[in-house]
């Protein structure tokens, strides 16, 4: 299975494809979906990298992807700029999901 990149910038793109991850840039709302559309769609793609500003700006879109999709996987990475997360964000996660604090 391949990772695909789809980034809001060009310098994210740059970095992964010189770690030989493909990908495309994309900035509008159509143009997201439409790359996650033929993203899904080939079946060789197991992971798809996202920058955060996707999950930020557009959550709904990438919630309808987790949602109807088995696969590919999509998980948010931060861009050139560093996360946008809190610290303990992971801690949080893991809270909200298993209903006990650690």
């Amino acid at each position: 299975m391949k990772m695909y990149l789809i980034s809001d910038n060009i310098d994210t793109y740059t970095g992964m494809r010189l770690a030989g991850v493909e990908g495309v840039v994309v900035h509008e709302r159509e143009e997201l979906k439409n790359a996650l559309e033929n993203t899904i769609a080939n079946a060789e793609i197991g992971i798809i990298l996202l920058t955060e500003k996707f999950g930020r700006e557009f959550p709904e879109i990438i919630d309808e992807v987790r949602l109807h999709h088995k696969t590919p996987l999509i998980i948010e990475i931060p861009d050139r700029h560093g996360t946008q997360r809190k610290a303990d964000f992971i801690t949080a996660y893991v809270n909200e999901a298993i209903g006990l604090k650690l």
